[in-house]
């Protein structure tokens, strides 16, 4: 008996705990927007056990909270397939439980802070209480326009005819720390019709470098957008980063007006998020994008490996 019991004791001192939260970003209700599992005080997992929780987690993407040396704090964020280098859900959701965990001191009305990712350095804006949030503001990375891939490819990876992609301007892969798909559709019905082939889009994000794509329409007054975003084999309630790629995309082709705008996805998919959108600098010279939510904790517990 006595041996039994010291074997359980070595199991237990073997075993690791780490505080865990699941948050809800870009959303003021619980079971909206986007859920992210994050892992906090996560330093001594490496990069196998992150990916291997992710998968656990299986949700879009999972974050670990890390110290940093060059920032107020730091992060990586893994899909259940491999690391994403920024993300704009999980920078929210992450950002949200620090400061109601008091890992992160605010004084409001507003407190900025700086956040290592794998991309670089971004500042982060908080707005409001001392004890949550009433809202984080991410300042993206000063946008890169690179590839184009042709209507074509583009069309036969979604399942669309040619009518039914904007007639102006091209697909384009944008990053603002992560290269993702931009495809601005005609409208609501075009959105709706997309039939994905998961093997043609992922040998075209190979072909053209990107990890994801975003498909979106400008509604009517011009200020406001609705998308939907496909990962390399699901579709994601509400993505951050290809918003801020989204904005800086619309921005530079001329087919928003004014520099901010509401971005709304996922009410489709039964969770609607929403996110402030705000475009820095010139249209030939983008300087960053901002992107700013909401968000709510619906579940605290512990990670025990």
């Amino acid at each position: 008996m006595l041996v039994l019991v010291l074997e359980l004791l070595k199991g237990l001192l073997k075993m690791r705990s780490y505080p865990f939260m699941q948050v809800d970003a870009f959303t003021t209700r619980a079971l909206g927007g986007n859920p992210c599992a994050i892992v906090l005080e996560a330093d001594d997992l490496n990069g196998e056990e992150m990916q291997a929780i992710a998968q656990e987690q299986n949700l879009s993407e999972t974050a670990f909270v890390l110290r940093s040396r060059a920032a107020d704090v730091g992060a990586r964020y893994f899909t259940p397939l491999s690391e994403i280098p920024l993300a704009g859900h999980p920078t929210i959701a992450t950002i949200h439980a620090l400061v109601e965990t008091g890992r992160i001191p605010v004084r409001p009305p507003r407190t900025t802070i700086q956040l290592e990712l794998p991309a670089g350095i971004i500042p982060v804006e908080i707005f409001g209480g001392k004890s949550t949030p009433e809202q984080v503001v991410m300042t993206q990375l000063k946008p890169q326009f690179l590839a184009k891939p042709s209507a074509l490819e583009v069309c036969a990876a979604f399942g669309l005819s040619a009518d039914a992609l904007h007639p102006t301007v091209p697909a384009q892969v944008v990053s603002t720390g992560t290269p993702q798909l931009m495809v601005c559709v005609t409208g609501a019905t075009a959105l709706r019709r997309i039939a994905v082939d998961y093997r043609i889009l992922a040998a075209l994000s190979a072909q053209h470098n990107f990890f994801s794509a975003h498909l979106f329409f400008v509604r009517e007054g011009r200020q406001s957008t609705f998308a939907r975003h496909f990962a390399p084999e699901f579709e994601d309630p509400f993505t951050g980063s290809a918003t801020g790629g989204m904005g800086a995309f619309l921005w530079r082709y001329g087919l928003l007006s004014q520099r901010t705008f509401c971005a709304e996805q996922g009410h489709w998919m039964g969770r609607p998020g929403t996110a402030s959108v705000e475009v820095v600098g010139p249209r030939d010279d983008i300087l960053a994008v901002k992107v700013g939510g909401s968000a709510i904790t619906v579940i605290r517990g512990t990670l025990s490996l």
